[in-house]
């Protein structure tokens, strides 16, 4: 009898697990990201599983989706607008950071502002939330630019990783750099804050929450689900902060990050549930004015911001 109770145990838990339903995420490793890795440690509770894939870059994640091999992602909102805009059909359903980059200059040249960077080399990643920011700065001081050396200011597109490494070996003069590597290449005496590229009409760019029209029209209870875990995550991120730097430090970057740089990361990409229809068109006018994403039919934003599922899943579980 005894045999009989354990196999039957057995398996009601394999149906249970078996009943979770997928959702196959595309994600990038830097701090502010942090919320959305967390979300596979607690979906089981949605009855989900989150199978994780973790991509260089943004724009690398939606030929993935293309492909079929993903369903939703973290991204840019930059890097969203852009798959949108070549067809992918993709709809953007929250925000998870706001901020997260720095304009930061080699620490031996006294360069303040970034009207300095006339005549100097910068370094910035092609295609991200850094590129577009670093633009609207650059023309807001009148600046112009190029990757061919004859304009106010020569840009040079390389890796994230590979962009500290070029300022230390002052091969560039500043670069424009995402979290926690902005904050290391301070901390580590190679780099100095300019600015923090926010000051333009643009704002601070936020990072979006991307799912597939699939998921979101033929699946809207695992849709739902999905926008409940990340709410829910978000706000344990929110709400206990020492949790949040823990998972970060420990299990993202596997102690290779320093909790002042942690904090001092988060503290310019802090997490968010939030993202608007108005950021979003005016991020897709930018990168149309400084021909970003090269859209040929810039998509407009009211048609592919999805807000529902956020707001109904912010709702029920109290967050603010």
């Amino acid at each position: 009898m005894k045999r009989t109770v354990t196999l039957c145990c057995l398996l009601g838990l394999a149906a249970s697990v078996s009943a979770q339903d997928v959702v196959r995420l595309g994600n990038l490793k830097f701090a502010h990201y942090g919320a959305v890795w967390y979300m596979k440690e607690i979906a089981a509770k949605y009855n989900l599983r989150i199978e994780e894939q973790i991509f260089p870059k943004g724009i690398d994640i939606f030929p993935a989706i293309t492909a079929g091999n993903i369903d939703a992602s973290a991204s840019a909102v930059d890097g969203a607008i852009a798959a949108r805009a070549s067809g992918i059909p993709i709809y953007i359903v929250a925000g998870f950071a706001r901020g997260g980059v720095r304009i930061v200059s080699r620490a031996d040249l006294a360069l303040h502002s970034v009207a300095d960077l006339k005549g100097r080399k910068v370094g910035v990643p092609r295609g991200g939330a850094q590129e577009l920011a670093l633009l609207a700065e650059l023309a807001q001081a009148g600046l112009t630019w190029s990757d061919q050396g004859n304009k106010d200011v020569q840009i040079l597109y390389l890796a994230y990783a590979d962009l500290n490494q070029a300022l230390a070996s002052k091969n560039l003069d500043a670069i424009c750099q995402s979290e926690p590597y902005a904050s290391t290449a301070i901390a580590k005496g190679f780099g100095t804050e300019i600015i923090k590229p926010y000051d333009t009409p643009m704002g601070a760019p936020i990072r979006s929450l991307v799912m597939t029209e699939k998921l979101y029209r033929e699946r809207p209870a695992v849709a739902a689900r999905f926008l409940q875990c990340f709410v829910e995550a978000t706000r344990l991120f929110l709400a206990q902060p020492d949790l949040a730097e823990k998972y970060v430090r420990e299990v993202m970057f596997k102690k290779q990050l320093s909790a002042d740089d942690y904090r001092d990361a988060i503290g310019n990409s802090p997490f968010t549930y939030d993202i608007t229809v108005e950021h979003v068109q005016i991020s897709t006018d930018f990168m149309v004015k400084y021909g970003v994403g090269k859209m040929a039919r810039p998509p407009i934003a009211a048609d592919f911001v999805k807000l529902d599922l956020l707001q109904k899943a912010k709702a029920e579980l109290g967050a603010e």
